[in-house]
């Protein structure tokens, strides 16, 4: 098995500001006359910055104790999460909940709450053998104390389960706290490519997702809070905080999302 970042990674995003104070060219681009024009992508980046992060992007929690990263992927009930699968063994079942917006230092703020995490789905070859191409799972929430799904109050991405493997994506995590005391959100807008070791799997070079970012988000299409764009797989691994690896989604992790979806 590969070398994988369990606990805490930084969630990364604020996005198109903290894109273009990355480098990007949001600022210089020119004003858009219709509401409906995409704006340009903005310009990869070599090494993550801290940012205000996305409200749909969080942790995983039990008690005062956090680790990996997770989101929100669109679904009918608006109640269903993406992580990696070892991110979802390291949690305590019947205990485990997702804090979205989470920031700050030790316990940290919750601006969204928590929701309790009611089901995990993970597929059978990661379950069994721990195969690494099935490193994602996703999670059925419990609505909140009001009855309300996690997507209604913070939003989510769409999925793509047939993304190709070069895209530029922008992906978002909270490193641990050896790395990041403040628990901010950290992103990172890079070009995809294949992954040499595994087929499944595509890999980023962008320096900062340290332990602690396994499960973050990689959005294709990501122009801001008001375009989050696609999800197309979560970070399952890596040998170093540089080189970081999902598996794309694709019809077999759709059928998972699926029978989460309905749990």
């Amino acid at each position: 098995m590969r070398v994988l970042r369990t606990v805490g990674r930084v969630t990364a995003a604020g996005i198109l500001g903290l894109v273009t104070g990355c480098g990007g060219s949001a600022a210089s681009a020119p004003q858009q006359d219709r509401p409906d024009e995409v704006p340009p992508a903005p310009a990869p980046q070599s090494s993550a910055v801290t940012g205000a992060g996305l409200p749909f992007v969080g942790v995983l929690v039990d008690g005062d104790k956090h680790w990996c990263t997770a989101s929100v992927v669109a679904s009918p009930r608006g109640n269903v999460v993406a992580t990696a699968a070892h991110c979802a063994d390291a949690g305590s079942a019947g205990s485990m909940a997702f804090a979205p917006g989470f920031s700050g230092a030790v316990k940290g703020s919750l601006p969204y709450g928590t929701w309790k995490v009611r089901s995990v789905q993970t597929d059978e070859r990661w379950s069994d053998s721990g195969d690494d191409s099935f490193d994602y799972a996703f999670l059925t929430l419990e609505p909140d104390a009001r009855g309300r799904s996690v997507q209604s109050v913070v939003g989510a991405a769409q999925p793509d389960w047939g993304s190709g493997p070069r895209r530029r994506v922008t992906v978002l995590g909270y490193p641990d706290e050896d790395h990041n005391p403040e628990n901010r959100p950290i992103a990172c807008t890079t070009d995809t490519r294949p992954d040499p070791e595994l087929p499944s799997d595509v890999r980023i070079d962008c320096a900062g997702f340290w332990t602690g970012t396994s499960g973050s988000p990689w959005l294709a299409d990501h122009r801001g809070p008001d375009r989050p764009g696609r999800l197309i797989g979560v970070l399952s691994g890596g040998d170093t905080d540089v080189a970081s690896t999902a598996v794309l989604f694709d019809a077999r992790a759709r059928r998972l999302y699926e029978k989460a979806a309905r749990a």
